[in-house]
């Protein structure tokens, strides 16, 4: 008779709900990571501007283009900024996914460790079956002598 676990039913939904969560996980922390490298790059170019304003101040420069350097900084400051509120709301998402992660986990581990011991007991038992059938055998023989 081999091994029947009456919950594995139980089990494979629970691995299911732990495979989607761990999907949707993986989209929170893709988003967060995408959030960070946007703020990076308007980070970079801030600094770039910067240092194009910097340079352009050490020559002869027509207020247009200074005025149009200040805007496209003022601009980039107010995405970055926009993207940092952007990031703690994916960051608390993210935290949140987590956390429903962790419970599917915990959920679907200990289904799977009572399969464990549920397994571990059958196959002693059958171990034990199989030995007194053995010692029935040889006892059977040793009476026929």
């Amino acid at each position: 008779m081999a091994f029947h676990f009456t919950l594995e039913q139980v089990l494979r939904v629970r691995e299911s709900i732990e495979r989607s969560e761990e999907l949707a996980l993986q989209r929170a922390e893709m988003e967060v990571a995408r959030v960070r490298r946007r703020i990076e790059e308007l980070t970079d170019l801030m600094a770039s501007i910067d240092r194009r304003r910097e340079e352009s101040l050490k020559k002869p420069l027509k207020a247009y283009e200074l005025q149009g350097m200040d805007a496209e900084m003022n601009a980039a400051t107010d995405a970055r900024l926009a993207l940092l509120g952007t990031l703690k709301t994916v960051e608390e998402l993210r935290d949140a996914q987590l956390t429903v992660y962790r419970t599917a986990h915990n959920g679907r581990q200990m289904l799977t460790d009572l399969e464990e011991e549920k397994r571990m007991e059958y196959e002693k038992e059958q171990t034990r079956a199989q030995q007194k059938r053995l010692d029935d055998l040889f006892a059977a023989r040793i009476q026929r002598r």
